[in-house]
């Protein structure tokens, strides 16, 4: 796998962490100009955007990036017309990475559930996360699948070796904040290694 990898996660949630209604879409109440803004930049500059079959088919591809569509239709990797899909039952990331980005690059994964509980399995170096204040959806879907269970994204963030980097107010007038996560440098022990 290439070793220049960034892998970057893009989402906007509500108070309660949720990406989507019950309904499985993103409501009116999730969309923000100024998030909107900064997503767009991230995918115009990124050598792979990845997402759902969902999010895909529902989010028009403008900027015309490669992109990388997980669906456990594809027959592990397969290029089609509208991008790379791909099965990770099938194919491991390390072989996808090496075929679709062999030089390494930037990665920005755009959701949904699925791909962002996926990537932080396999490791994100950074994530984005917006919030609407003030906005609920009950029954909605989450961000991670851990919420679920009661563990906010901030704390899944965490779990994953990701540290809270900056608070950014995106949008004061309209309750939008942004937080931005990196990946937490390992230490390096002191220790000579025959000990």
């Amino acid at each position: 796998m290439p070793a220049n990898l960034d892998i970057t996660g893009y989402a906007i949630v509500s108070d309660d962490d949720k990406i989507a209604g019950a309904d499985g879409l993103t409501p009116v109440s999730l969309r923000n100009p100024k998030d909107w803004e900064l997503y767009q930049r991230a995918q115009e500059l990124a050598d792979l955007v990845v997402f759902a079959r969902r999010s895909h088919e529902l989010e028009p591809n403008i900027h015309r990036r490669p992109r990388l569509v997980v669906s456990r239709e594809a027959a592990g990797l397969e290029l089609r017309p509208d991008g790379w899909w791909w099965d990770p039952r099938r194919t491991t990331w390390e072989e996808v990475a090496a075929r679709v980005l062999p030089t390494g690059g930037r990665v920005a994964v755009g959701g949904g559930q699925v791909v962002f509980d996926l990537f932080l399995m396999i490791g994100f170096d950074g994530f984005h996360l917006s919030r609407a204040h003030g906005v609920k959806l009950p029954g909605g879907r989450s961000v991670f699948s851990a919420v679920n269970a009661d563990v906010s994204a901030a704390t899944v963030l965490e779990q994953h070796g990701l540290k809270l980097a900056e608070r950014i107010p995106l949008d004061p007038t309209h309750g939008v904040e942004m937080t931005v996560w990196r990946r937490a440098p390992t230490a390096v022990s002191s220790r000579p290694s025959n000990v």
